[in-house]
């Protein structure tokens, strides 16, 4: 813990899959030329050389051609991103349910670049909180209440209720500009841009959704809004809130200037939203999907500056699209498919499966490095606390027979100063 930050220090990580069908009768570095995009074909060839990737748990050639059954292992010297370093605090905690105030910047499950400054990792090693079943999740940057059951009985029943939509959510925001004063009620449908990269538009195409907005004050500048999904689309409030003309103030994709002078207000083309996507991916270091392990393959990206505009990046190892990516299914589709939350993540190597392996925590101190790692040969600066923020909260979810809620974020209080 330093500057309000949870840093995790450099850790050894070894990804396993079995030879997929696509992958026999081909050279092995043919294969991580094709499908693997992290690093570059020299850095592979080096690490199938020095046995960091192996075949069967044997030291291979490059040339290696892969075989029916083959077990491919990848070890890797992983970098994850600092995270704020605010505690996780147990709303509520019983035999059959967990329920905590999520602090934003921190992903609910193992994605991207994250492992240990995860929500389910954090459970598990500071509460012995483990084997729980995921209700719902929310964006990494969104704070608020998230729930886990501790039973498949609960789980069914929460599936049920989700499904039925008999779980009323409130968030909070702190919008662009004077919101009006009267309710506004929007039914715009959403499309999915991108999948890899998260961004979402409002367009006729696109499936049905519901958000009631209501102004609960203002300083002149921004307010701060009550929003009432009604639906459980991806993005749903921040898309409907920049379709409306007021983005949350520190969105860092749907408030960016790629969007133009409108910042999306009234709707964008798909041509326009593929626009943007560019542009993030300029302004940025790496693109790393929270779900899908993308990264580009020109690596070059990683020499450019500090973004100069009001972004979330800063350079820190994450775009400004995918730092702000969901952490995975919305509640509405996660409630198709209650599984109990894995120990496991993904990474850059997206098509390896990390199995029942474990990671190596040996202590990498300053000046301990990796020869081969790219990440150690770049330095990027600490993000603020403040930077890893987003004016968007869950503050209260509400069922049947039960409800939760969080105490209001200093940021929504009539006396905050920009």
């Amino acid at each position: 813990f330093s500057t309000g930050l949870r840093h995790v220090k450099p850790y050894y990580f070894t990804f396993t899959s079995h030879c997929k069908g696509r992958w026999l009768n081909r050279e092995l570095l043919d294969i991580f030329r094709e499908e693997f995009r992290s690093e570059s074909i020299s850095y592979y060839e080096k690490a199938i050389e020095s046995g960091k990737i192996t075949v069967n748990g044997e030291k291979v050639l490059p040339t290696t051609v892969l075989r029916g059954n083959d077990v491919l292992r990848n070890r890797v010297h992983r970098h994850e991103p600092p995270v704020t370093d605010q505690p996780l605090e147990i709303i509520c905690n019983t035999d059959d349910i967990v329920v905590l105030n999520k602090p934003s910047s921190i992903p609910v499950h193992p994605c991207g670049r994250y492992r240990h400054n995860t929500v389910v990792f954090l459970l598990g090693k500071e509460h012995n909180l483990r084997n729980l079943y995921t209700i719902h999740r929310i964006d990494r940057l969104t704070s608020g209440i998230l729930m886990f059951a501790k039973t498949l009985t609960r789980a069914r029943m929460l599936e049920a209720q989700v499904r039925d939509r008999q779980v009323e959510k409130e968030y909070l925001c702190r919008v662009q500009g004077e919101f009006p004063s009267e309710p506004v009620d929007c039914e715009q449908p959403i499309i999915v841009v991108s999948h890899k990269v998260g961004i979402c538009r409002v367009s006729p195409d696109g499936k049905s959704c519901r958000t009631v907005f209501t102004k609960l004050h203002s300083n002149g500048k921004s307010s701060v809004v009550k929003c009432i999904p009604y639906t459980g689309r991806m993005h749903q409030i921040r898309v409907h809130l920049q379709w409306l003309g007021y983005p949350i103030i520190d969105d860092p994709i749907y408030n960016h200037p790629a969007w133009g002078t409108k910042r999306g207000r009234g709707g964008v083309t798909d041509d326009q939203a593929l626009e943007v996507i560019k542009a993030l991916a300029q302004s940025t270091t790496i693109i790393e999907g929270d779900d899908v392990g993308y990264t580009p393959r020109d690596r070059e990206a990683e020499t450019r500056p500090i973004p100069t505009h009001n972004s979330k990046n800063i350079n820190t190892g994450m775009s400004l699209a995918q730092a702000h990516a969901p952490s995975g299914l919305t509640a509405e589709q996660s409630a198709h498919g209650l599984t109990p939350v894995p120990n496991k993540c993904r990474d850059d190597n997206a098509n390896m499966e990390t199995g029942a392996q474990h990671d190596e925590m040996s202590p990498q101190g300053e000046g301990e490095r990796d020869a081969d790692c790219s990440e150690c040969r770049i330095w990027r600066r600490d993000p603020t606390p403040q930077e890893l923020t987003m004016y968007l909260h869950a503050l209260s979810y509400k069922g049947p027979d039960w409800e939760y809620c969080t105490s209001v974020p200093s940021w929504a209080e009539k006396n905050w100063g920009e």
